[in-house]
């Protein structure tokens, strides 16, 4: 295994995080998925609001505050493993606050793609730096990766629900205003109650290395092909449910609050997956399990183009199922292949390539919808999963690891 036992680590790599510090870090997962889906959610109202016919036309103003919570990975990651990750924390928390009350306040399409970049900025802090983090000294890393994802996905289900309701009875500035304040709050109980670092990580001595007769580089390859790949089928699905949703329920219903509750639902059910996955992580061989899952999104994305209504509300449930089940083998195949010590760094440069590629997809949403609909958009999803898929391939084979193996 490229990773040594929990009774084989020092008693330093054993400390680990307190429960306070693990539920906070778990809740910056949550605002990090939450914050970015916000405007996805009041694109409608906002473009109404700022005078623009279509809100497919909107969306391209996103595109700055995906691209950025690529490529920040880079830097991030490097000032997590030599700053700190503590500190970068305390960035996050308290600079995602306050890029959302800027959100609040703009004005105008571009100030909105403006404000959103900064939103962007900040948002790239969290993969990099608060999952190695949360992992260091994890004694059952997979189940604290599905904890972990199961968290940061409820945070998709609080934007689509509180979204829809804050703008219903409030108005979208509300919508960013209010999350902004409690994330300001938060950052100051991370502050006061999480766990001090005894050192930066890049200052401990490896510990793991790569399978026998694998490169790093290779695993790099794979790891950043097939997190790109995953998040571009993640944000093509979570930046259109809310619209998808609505043209495929047309005549049935209508109502956004409604509509943002069904999706809730739908995110917060199919975010249970990921404890299940986060279990078997830990139990059976990485590159079977995460390729089974792929397969069954390929099917379910290919045969959601076939259906509408109740159908089609169905079909959605089961392959949101399947995305969020993949989310927790981009971080596992870094805990499993990568030393804790340089961790953050090679998660910043797998995410600025990911990240930065798949805020492509936030793009694209509009233009292929206005074309050829919401069905070709589906299309395009299933044939990202096959994509993914092929990329697995390479992924290197290694044995189904122990109850206690493959630790941080």
């Amino acid at each position: 295994m490229s990773t040594l036992s929990a009774d084989a680590l020092p008693a330093t790599a054993r400390a680990g995080n307190s429960m306070a510090t693990r539920w906070l870090l778990n809740i910056g997962h949550a605002i990090d998925h939450m914050f970015l889906l916000i405007f996805a959610t009041a694109v409608t109202t906002i473009a109404s609001d700022f005078q623009v016919a279509r809100w497919e036309d909107l969306m391209p103003y996103s595109v700055a505050a995906f691209f950025f919570f690529g490529v920040g990975s880079l830097p991030a990651g490097r000032l997590g493993d030599h700053w700190g990750r503590r500190n970068m924390m305390l960035v996050f928390f308290f600079g995602m606050g306050a890029a959302a009350l800027l959100v609040s306040a703009v004005q105008s399409p571009w100030q909105m793609a403006l404000a959103l970049a900064l939103l962007g900025c900040f948002a790239s802090i969290y993969h990099p730096v608060g999952i190695p983090m949360l992992v260091q000294g994890a004694l059952r890393p997979g189940w604290t990766i599905g904890i972990n994802g199961l968290v940061g996905n409820l945070g998709v289900a609080v934007a689509a629900v509180a979204t829809g309701f804050l703008v219903k009875y409030f108005g979208w500035r509300m919508a960013f205003a209010v999350p902004g304040v409690i994330c300001l709050l938060i950052g100051l109980v991370f502050a006061l109650v999480a766990t001090r670092e005894q050192g930066a990580p890049a200052k401990k001595k490896a510990t793991s290395k790569p399978p026998p007769g694998v490169s790093m580089a290779r695993l790099f390859l794979v790891m950043t092909m097939a997190a790109t790949s995953g998040s571009l089928l993640f944000n093509f699905s979570t930046n259109s449910n809310f619209e998808l949703l609505t043209d495929r329920l047309r005549g049935i219903l209508q109502d956004p609050a409604q509509i943002g509750l069904l999706l809730a639902a739908v995110y917060a059910v199919a975010s249970l997956t990921q404890l299940l996955v986060g279990n078997l992580i830990d139990r059976v061989a990485l590159k079977p399990l995460y390729g089974s899952i792929i397969a069954a999104q390929a099917v379910l994305l290919a045969l959601s183009m076939l259906v509408e209504g109740w159908l089609f509300f169905a079909a959605l449930f089961f392959f949101m199922t399947m995305i969020f089940g993949a989310i927790p083998f981009t971080d596992a195949m870094v805990v499993r292949f990568v030393d804790d010590s340089m961790r953050s760094r090679v998660s910043g440069m797998r995410m600025a390539v990911s990240f930065g590629a798949s805020s492509i997809a936030v793009w694209l949403i509009g233009p292929v919808v206005k074309q050829a609909g919401f069905t070709a958009l589906l299309g395009l999803m299933a044939a990202t999963s096959v994509v993914t898929l092929l990329t697995l391939s390479q992924l290197p084979s290694t044995p189904a690891p122990g109850r206690r193996s493959d630790q941080a």
